[in-house]
Formats: C-alpha cells, sequence, structure tokens
C-alpha cells in the first residue's frame, strides 16, 4: 500500500504533462514563443521522459531508491522554477523539455518497480492504477492549472507546480525509506537476472502492438478538441470532451491492468485494438459530434487497455528486477507513437481539412495491432513470487 502512495505522489504531479496545453497561450504571450516552438518544447518532454525512464534501470544499481525518487521530484521542480524565468525558447526548452521530463521518466519506472518489487505475486490491478495516474494528474491539473493562471498567472501557477514536484519527491523518498521499500530484489542483487535480448519475438510483438495502439490513442489526447470542432462540436462541449476523454483513459488503464489479472494478454490486446478500430469506423461511417465524441473515446479507451494491461503483463513473463529496463523499452514504442501519428494527423488535416484521413491511418493501425495481438505469448497462472 506504501509503494501505491509513493506512486501516486510521484505520478499524479508529473502527469500535468498531459494537461500542458492549458500553459500554450499564457507561455506565448509571457515568455514570447511561437505555437511551433510551444510544440517542440512538449516533443523534447516526451523524449526527455523517455530517456528518464531508460536512465533508472543502471541509476538503481547504484543509488538507493529514495533517493532516486527524491532527485527525480527535485529535478521536475527545478525545470519548472527555470521555466518562471524564461525569457525565449531555450530556457523554455531546458526547464520543461529536458529537466521536467528526466525528472518525470525517472520517478515513473522507478514507482513502478517499486510497486511490483512490493508485490508477492505480480498484480495487473496495481500496475493498471500506476499507470492510470498519470491521466488522473491531467484531470487533476487542468482546472487547477485554469482556475490558477485566471487568478494569479503564470508564475504563480508554475511556483505552485515546483513546490508540489519538490515535495512529492522528498516525501516519497522519505515513505519509500521509512517503509522499506526496494527497486532490485536481494536476490538479484547478488545474482542479477540475464538481459533480455532487444530481438526477444514475444517482447516485439508487445512492442509493436503497444506501438499502434498508443498511436490512435495519443492523436485523440493531443487534439481532442481540434478534432471534436472539425465536426460540428462547439468549444463547450469540446472542452468538456477533453476532459472526459482523458477519464475514459484513466479508468480504462485501470480496467486493462485488471482484465490482464483474469483474461491472457493476447485477448485483452486483441479487444484494445477492435474498440479502437471500431470507434475510428463509428466516426467515419456517421461523422456528427456526438458519434465523434463516443468514437475518440473508444480510441482513447482502446489506449488505456492496451497500456494498463502491458504493465500488469511484463512480470508475468520476466523476472520482477527486470521490470524497469523492459517497461522502459516499453515506452519507447510510446515516445515513437507520440511524434508520429499525432504528426501526421496534423498534416493530413492541413492538407485535406479534415481528419478523415487520420482516423483511416489509425484503424489500419489497429488493424494491424490486432493481427500482432494474436500471437502475443500465452502464459499459465503465476505462481507466487518470494520476496527478498
Amino acid at each position: 500500500m506504501v509503494a501505491l502512495v509513493v506512486a501516486s505522489l510521484l505520478n499524479i504531479p508529473f502527469g500535468t504533462i498531459y494537461a500542458f496545453s492549458v500553459f500554450l497561450r499564457p507561455m506565448e504571450q509571457e515568455i514570447g514563443v511561437t505555437r511551433a516552438e510551444m510544440s517542440v518544447v512538449f516533443a523534447g518532454a516526451t523524449v526527455a521522459l523517455a530517456v528518464g525512464m531508460n536512465l533508472l534501470a543502471p541509476l538503481a544499481r547504484r543509488f538507493h531508491g529514495a533517493t532516486l525518487i527524491t532527485v527525480a521530484g527535485l529535478v521536475g521542480a527545478l525545470g519548472v522554477l527555470l521555466v518562471t524565468r524564461a525569457d525565449g525558447f531555450w530556457m523554455l526548452f531546458l526547464g520543461y523539455g529536458v529537466l521536467f521530463g528526466l525528472g518525470g521518466g525517472v520517478s515513473f519506472t522507478a514507482v513502478q518497480q517499486c510497486v511490483n518489487q512490493a508485490m508477492p505475486r505480480p498484480s495487473g490491478l496495481a500496475n493498471g492504477y500506476v499507470v492510470s495516474t498519470y491521466p488522473i494528474g491531467a484531470m487533476i491539473g487542468a482546472p487547477v492549472f485554469s482556475a490558477t493562471l485566471h487568478l494569479w498567472g503564470i508564475v504563480p501557477t508554475l511556483w505552485l507546480l515546483a513546490a508540489t514536484l519538490a515535495l512529492a519527491g522528498i516525501v516519497g523518498g522519505a515513505l519509500y525509506r521509512h517503509a522499506g521499500l526496494t527497486l532490485v530484489s536481494r536476490a538479484a542483487a547478488l545474482s542479477p537476472p540475464a538481459p533480455v535480448a532487444l530481438a526477444d519475438p514475444h517482447f516485439v510483438r508487445l512492442f509493436v502492438v503497444f506501438f499502434f495502439t498508443a498511436s490512435a490513442g495519443l492523436m485523440v489526447l493531443g487534439q481532442a478538441a481540434g478534432m471534436l470542432h472539425a465536426y460540428g462540436a462547439g468549444s463547450a462541449m469540446a472542452a468538456a470532451a477533453t476532459t472526459l476523454i482523458t477519464a475514459v483513459l484513466a479508468a480504462s488503464r485501470l480496467a486493462g491492468g485488471w482484465l490482464v489479472d483474469h483474461l491472457q494478454m493476447r485477448v485483452v490486446a486483441l479487444g484494445a485494438n477492435l474498440c479502437a478500430l471500431l470507434g475510428a469506423v463509428l466516426i467515419t461511417a456517421w461523422p456528427s459530434p456526438v458519434t465523434a465524441l463516443f468514437a475518440l473515446s473508444m480510441l482513447a479507451a482502446g489506449y488505456g487497455l492496451m497500456s494498463g494491461s502491458s504493465a500488469g503483463y511484463l512480470p508475468r513473463v520476466w523476472p520482477r528486477d527486470l521490470f524497469a529496463t523492459l517497461a522502459a523499452r516499453l515506452y519507447v514504442a510510446w515516445c515513437l507513437a507520440a511524434v508520429c501519428l499525432p504528426v501526421l494527423a496534423g498534416w493530413l488535416f492541413d492538407l485535406t481539412g479534415g481528419y478523415r484521413a487520420a482516423l483511416m491511418v489509425a484503424a489500419a493501425g489497429n488493424l494491424t495491432g490486432a493481427w500482432f495481438a494474436r500471437r502475443i505469448a500465452w502464459v499459465p497462472e503465476p505462481a507466487p513470487i518470494k520476496t527478498g
């Protein structure tokens, strides 16, 4: 339970990265950057997040987990503080695009590894909850930031975020140390498990399916309001729908983790891709504001189911001491997805004036993901894992 508290403390404030769009206009006005430069900053934060995730495994062999969690929170806070002093693109990029992303990446895989080490046996539900805390952070952060931006302005809002990150890191590290949590088991410290080859066919299939499902979901998360406007929704509906779709993502990540406790991963992955595929078909066949809302929610749900179930599946197939390494590799697919279909969707919109072509590409991707999902490794019911 303490491990889940630590995960919540760190992931919820770092999860506000999904609410980045709230800062677009205030930062453009305050710092004098363009929308294109803001897009580069967000892309940089995404890449830095993936880099930070991959740094966790080597860092965990050299530093105590409590130290890593505390430092991750403080690095994220420092990045946000740099943004308050930014007078142009490069300091903004360094603060948010590099430091904030690195802190979030290290902490994300650290708390996931910590939770898996604390469990007596693999728990998809626990892993589903951990990955759902990022969209939960966006659900909390978006209205809070909107209110504080209106009341106080951009700088006090960023101070609030920085203070939250610093406090989360300090308290999370203290709880980690007090509860005796660990990132590496005693057995693994004495005899590290054999690394998993990059070409492992079981992992490659999971990676490919995750990429296609995440591509469609991230396109929706990044452009939900614009997509709804394109299908005739008003400003109020588009704003409310963006929050609703984020809530669907959080719920489906939790559900995906629970499902992989009861069903085989290939079944959940197949269902996730078919759910997203049906959403793309629905909006293409019957374009309207209401069907767009349902369809985009289905695309987000497919991504959420795949994300939550993947986190729960990893410790069932490979040693839990390798979880951080494998999760970081898997999130490279997330990083690639974030810069592929969402960017292509924007280009296709500029070219065609709508999202029909982008949704057809997403449907093709989900169909491909469903085909690969059929061959994800079938695993037996896991036996309880001995601690220590």
